[in-house]
């Protein structure tokens, strides 16, 4: 039985291979709201080992992945998107058959295309990014209601009763579900979470020519712009330079959107400033962005499979 819910658990045993921010918020997530009957968590470092274990975020800590997957039904991979390939490569002899494997990276074409390849036969792979997080880094700052009213994307272009039962674990530690496949997934995320991302991290590269004491002055608008600036450089520099591809043409685009409105400033044109900032607001509301004064929730998003990949 599941801790806490009372319900049958979606996998009786998950391995969870990093204890980091996401890692530990899946094991809390999955221990306390009937995502796994029996949580292992996995980190080499030994302070999050003892930390997860005795806060409960996991059932068991070890310092062995070999160790951690042997029994499970399901593993998700919690480590950098780079380290994944290797680390399943050396798991794979331990993985047994009906075994399901998922992770929480926020790139996939990369994955699809390599980690299937090194699984022993019966074992499936299916992608997922939980859509949450935050620019805080470690364990000590894992949380069970981190992914409460996220989307989580789950790969659509993987095997269906696989990606199903995935789908069912991540609705029970409280995501709601979206379907995508690995290209149209990394087109999608670029230009909703990794170019605002790089563009944060380049206007806060550029504060080194701030004058002096204007720290005194920034508002909640500054601190809104710039809190995803404070994120983990190593993290992110894994990200973008995994996705960049996809991420090229929406930073290109945003390049084009600055150049014409630093344009429009030097020729003093009002009025198609005014338009120019108009139409920007307008393809806000095209985009599906809501207004952050919007007091309705946002409306449960379809459960469509998408192909493709090229941002449109």
């Amino acid at each position: 039985m599941s801790h806490g819910t009372g319900e049958s658990p979606v996998f009786p045993r998950v391995a969870v291979l990093g204890l980091g921010l996401l890692g530990g918020s899946v094991a809390a997530a999955a221990r306390r709201r009937g995502g796994a009957g029996h949580v292992v968590g996995c980190t080499r470092r030994s302070d999050a080992l003892e930390l997860a274990l005795h806060s409960g975020i996991v059932d068991e800590a070890v310092g062995d992945a070999a160790e951690a997957v042997r029994a499970a039904d399901l593993v998700v991979l919690a480590t950098p998107v780079y380290a994944m390939a290797g680390l399943v490569r050396r798991l794979a002899p331990q993985l047994r058959e009906g075994v399901i494997l998922t992770d929480v990276g926020s790139v996939k074409a990369t994955l699809a295309d390599t980690l299937p390849g090194l699984l022993p036969p019966g074992v499936h792979y299916v992608g997922s990014h939980p859509m949450a997080g935050s620019h805080r880094r470690g364990l000590e700052h894992a949380r069970e209601d981190l992914f409460d009213g996220s989307i989580c994307v789950v790969m659509s272009d993987a095997d269906a009763a696989a990606r199903e039962r995935v789908a069912g674990f991540w609705r029970a530690v409280g995501c709601r579900v979206v379907w995508r496949d690995a290209a149209s997934h990394d087109a999608e995320v670029a230009w909703m979470s990794h170019v605002p991302h790089a563009m944060a991290f380049a206007f806060a590269a550029a504060l080194d020519r701030v004058p002096t004491g204007a720290s005194e002055v920034q508002g909640s608008g500054f601190r809104d712009f710039t809190r995803i600036a404070h994120s983990d450089p190593e993290l992110w520099a894994d990200i973008l330079s995994a996705n960049g591809k996809a991420v090229a043409a929406p930073l290109q685009a945003a390049g084009r959107a600055l150049a014409e409105l630093s344009r429009l400033l030097e020729q003093e044109d009002v009025e198609a400033l005014e338009r120019f900032l108009a139409a920007a607001r307008a393809a806000l509301s095209r985009a599906g962005v809501r207004s952050p004064d919007s007091p309705q929730e946002p409306p449960e998003p379809p459960t469509v499979e998408r192909s493709g990949g090229d941002g449109d």
